[in-house]
């Protein structure tokens, strides 16, 4: 066995090793499933992430009430520690949770009662960045585009769903994306949870026996390896999608010289989308 610098580890060259053997993609334990369960578990969380948060944070933006102290709660849930409150979370809950239903068909019966104190230290995690570029960009909105809906007849509820909505996608967006990065990168820890799965999972086991050149330190580093390349190209995903449902009028184009009816047509769609006029003026 290649040991790494004498402290009794396998040497890196046994991760690509790893790699290449098909035993360690393909089964209950290989890469592959840990990396759906791992997905699977990042996608509910951000599901009941936006399901709290949206509606949340479109009330506060567009009514502007609570903003304080909403801030005041997001900076206290961010700092919490993820593991202590783990920990916490199963010693009071893990003893009442029932263990007859799996939960999506990856989480067995047995797991419930670690699998939901690890999702709700996940959801406390997720909730703070949607909720907060939900408001922000509600309230960054300009006034007079939100008068303008108003004038023509619109209730406050189509105002906030039709109008400001839209309009903070762009932020809406970038909250959502960096709860998910945060969700995918915390996952390791929730492990710690017993019968948790996930990409976290093989660095949890691997950590019993470091020097096994299969499930210890090589199985650790190929599971942080994998979870960088899937946070970015889950990252990737998402960016794509945030340019597919912003409105291209929301998107910041390079100012090029513009004159005649070309000018008029430019501050014409600025007034429209709310961005500030043109300084390239002719």
């Amino acid at each position: 066995m290649n040991l790494a610098y004498d402290n009794g580890l396998p040497g890196l060259d046994r991760v690509f090793t790893w790699f290449n053997d098909p035993g360690n993609w393909w089964g209950p334990g290989g890469l592959l499933a840990r990396t759906g369960e791992h997905l699977t578990y990042t996608l509910l969380v951000v599901v009941l992430a936006a399901a709290l948060a949206l509606p949340l944070g479109v009330l506060i933006g567009h009514t502007g009430r609570g903003t304080a102290l909403v801030a005041a709660a997001v900076n206290t849930a961010r700092a919490v520690p993820a593991f202590g409150l783990l920990v916490l979370l199963i010693v009071l809950l893990s003893p009442h949770m029932p263990t007859r239903a799996a939960v999506l068909g990856v989480i067995p019966p047995d797991a419930v009662p670690y699998a939901v104190p690890a999702l709700l230290v996940l959801l406390l995690i997720a909730v703070p960045p949607i909720l907060t570029s939900t408001y922000a960009g509600i309230q960054a909105l300009d006034p007079a585009i939100r008068d303008a809906a108003q004038g023509i007849g619109m209730t406050p509820l189509q105002v906030a769903l039709t109008v400001e909505l839209p309009c903070a996608l762009p932020l809406l967006f970038s909250g959502i994306r960096s709860a998910t990065l945060q969700v995918i990168a915390t996952l390791t820890v929730a492990a710690y949870a017993p019968l948790v799965g996930g990409l976290g999972r093989l660095i949890v086991d691997g950590q019993q026996n470091l020097a096994d050149p299969r499930y210890g330190y090589p199985a650790m580093v190929a599971s942080g390896f994998t979870v960088a390349v899937l946070a970015v190209a889950v990252d990737a995903l998402l960016g794509l999608a945030q340019r597919l449902a912003t409105s291209p009028g929301l998107t910041t184009v390079r100012a090029r010289p513009l004159t005649g009816r070309s000018l008029a047509h430019n501050r014409s769609r600025r007034a429209l989308t709310g961005q500030p006029p043109s300084k390239d003026l002719s």
